[in-house]
């Protein structure tokens, strides 16, 4: 029980510490400044006249009381929680209520430092939340203007509208700022969706000159897929290969349609060329029975004994090689490839031959002996001077000399007796 209370039901049925009830049946308030009428109770007892009026004043304290709770845990905005306590502070002053009013009044003055610090904190959260937004915002502005200078067609409008969902979801920050930023965030998505239409719009240009070109590419393959001129037709198809890749996809509804065309007669062409040259390697398969038979006597030449036999055995053989004709594709480098390793051992042995016996070299290397000989007959003489003065330096840097052109002459000697 409150002392207030106590007091009140230690009281007098006409008094109370904070109120009195007079003869005339008006009730008064005890307060700071003296006392002042709230009221009269005529129908009843003066204790149910103070009782009435008691009860007023703790409707206001529960009113008080509530506004504390909801001040002291936060649940009302500083400006709410301000305007509410004014608001609540004339009613109190005011009260046609017995009680201590003046207690209630301070108690709602003690919430003035309490919401200022709550309005301080506000504030600073506010102040850190804006900041958060402008550098989530700055953030979301520099990506789109990045994606705003690309070329990623396909993933750039998506992010781009994943951007845009994020920006609504963030605090608006000043007018100006958030204006500013928000021009620069439209303008990066409209330059990327107008360079993205051009794009495509060129790529669609792109498309159906490729469509143009590949149709033509598709009749001129059909048209020949029924030559029988293997060899210009299949250069001709290779051309008709390159211009195809280098014209560059067409739509995707026909590109698929017209390479089918394509390759269809492409592989018409080929499949009856190869076909044909089946039914040649077939009919030359004895052809290369009597080359095989022939290369036996060709590689018997080998090694060369006596060139100018093997060189007119090779001859004949030849001649029977061309008259044999052609053989199947698929031995004819092998056996071109031994025929031409027999004839190349020939040649081999002949070259040696020549470059042993020729007459030019020999006489290079005779004029080469006659100059070692004066030298070394001159590098002799003054040998001997040199050891008739004593001088054993100069004699020993003669000898030197005279040993290694006499090597040079024994080098020479055996080449000449080489070509000889």
């Amino acid at each position: 029980m409150s002392a207030d209370k106590q007091s009140r039901d230690d009281a007098t049925p006409d008094q109370q510490p904070w109120g009195r009830v007079a003869e005339d049946g008006t009730v008064f308030v005890r307060t700071a400044d003296g006392e002042r009428p709230v009221g009269s109770y005529e129908a009843g007892t003066s204790e149910e006249a103070l009782e009435f009026f008691t009860k007023r004043y703790e409707e206001l304290e529960g009113k008080v009381h509530l506004l504390e709770q909801r001040v002291t845990s936060g649940r009302l905005a500083p400006e709410e929680a301000t305007s509410s306590a004014k608001a609540l502070r004339e009613q109190v002053v005011d009260a046609h209520a017995v009680g201590d009013l003046v207690s209630l009044a301070a108690r709602l003055d003690a919430l003035a430092p309490v919401i200022a610090v709550q309005r301080s904190a506000r504030k600073e959260e506010r102040a850190q939340k804006t900041a958060e937004s402008k550098a989530a915002k700055e953030k979301l502005v520099a990506e789109a203007e990045r994606l705003a200078e690309g070329t990623d067609w396909r993933n750039g409008a998506n992010r781009l509208r994943e951007l845009l969902a994020t920006w609504k979801e963030l605090p608006r920050l000043d007018r100006a700022t958030d204006d500013a930023l928000w021009r620069r965030f439209s303008t990066a998505r409209t330059t990327y969706t107008r360079h993205r239409k051009a794009h495509f719009a060129e790529e669609h240009e792109r498309r159906d000159s490729a469509r143009v070109i590949k149709e033509r590419l598709a009749k001129e393959a059909e048209a020949l897929s029924s030559s029988t001129e293997w060899g210009p037709t299949a250069g001709r198809y290779r051309d008709l290969m390159r211009e195809w890749k280098a014209a560059g996809p067409a739509p995707r509804d026909v590109d698929d349609k017209l390479w089918q065309r394509f390759r269809g007669a492409q592989d018409t062409f080929f499949g009856a060329r190869d076909a044909a040259n089946a039914a040649l390697d077939e009919e030359f398969a004895a052809n290369a029975e009597v080359k095989d038979a022939i290369l036996v006597e060709a590689e018997a030449l080998v090694p060369v004994t006596d060139v100018e036999a093997a060189k007119k055995a090779f001859r004949d053989l030849a001649d029977r090689w061309d008259a044999a004709g052609k053989v199947p594709r698929d031995r004819m480098k092998e056996l071109e490839g031994r025929m031409r390793k027999v004839e190349q051992a020939i040649r081999a042995v002949e070259d040696e031959q020549w470059s042993r016996s020729d007459p030019e070299k020999s006489a290079r290397a005779d004029d080469m002996i006659g100059k070692l000989e004066a030298g070394i007959a001159e590098t002799q003489a003054k040998l001997d001077k040199a050891s008739a003065a004593g001088d054993e330096r100069r004699v020993k840097d003669l000898e030197s000399e005279l040993a290694n052109k006499q090597a040079f002459l024994d080098m020479a000697k055996k080449a000449a007796a080489d070509f000889g």
